[in-house]
């Protein structure tokens, strides 16, 4: 496993949709482990291979992840792989929480999504899958589905505020002092 380096705004990749994943292979599995390992490493709750500049249909998540040094226990995880994931339901129901990204570092926004979600997968073996997803699993499989189709949780906040972020890491990307 290694850590990788994950993008972030303004890079133009993070607008653009990801390809399908053609094949579930030994290459595939090493990149998801490596994608862990680099979410839990930042860290984040989830993570998508365009975040990585693999622009292709893979996601990651953990939502029961907890930091042993933060609990002072053991490391709990129950990652999640998702290979051409693709939302089949979502709830009238809906839910506001507060989201962040590994790409929009620092910054968070309640966003409203749909409660609950039906969305169906590969898993790392292959294998086609299908999971009801509710609460917090809900909102990131809908966050890191939306990074594979170029959208970002900035997307669906007033207009004012998400000019005022994309302003700002465009000049932190340029080199310039960021108030």
């Amino acid at each position: 496993m290694a850590k990788r380096n994950i993008i972030t705004l303004p890079d133009p990749l993070l607008r653009r949709s990801s390809a399908p994943v053609e094949r579930v292979d030994d290459e595939l599995r090493t990149l998801i482990d490596d994608m862990l390992e680099t979410m839990y490493d930042a860290p984040g709750v989830g993570l998508a291979a365009v975040q990585l500049a693999i622009p292709r249909r893979l996601i990651v998540m953990d939502v029961k992840y907890r930091n042993s040094d933060e609990e002072g226990g053991e490391v709990a995880r129950a990652p999640i792989a998702m290979v051409n994931p693709e939302i089949l339901t979502r709830s009238e129901e809906m839910r506001v929480h507060e989201e962040g990204c590994l790409s929009i570092p620092e910054f968070y926004a309640e966003v409203e999504r749909p409660a609950n979600i039906t969305v169906r997968y590969l898993d790392r073996e292959g294998k086609q899958c299908e999971m009801a997803c509710g609460d917090v699993l809900a909102t990131v499989v809908q966050h890191e589905v939306d990074h594979l189709n170029g959208k970002l949780f900035i997307d669906y906040i007033s207009r004012l505020k998400r000019d005022r972020v994309i302003k700002k890491f465009v000049k932190a990307a340029k080199g310039e002092v960021v108030a």
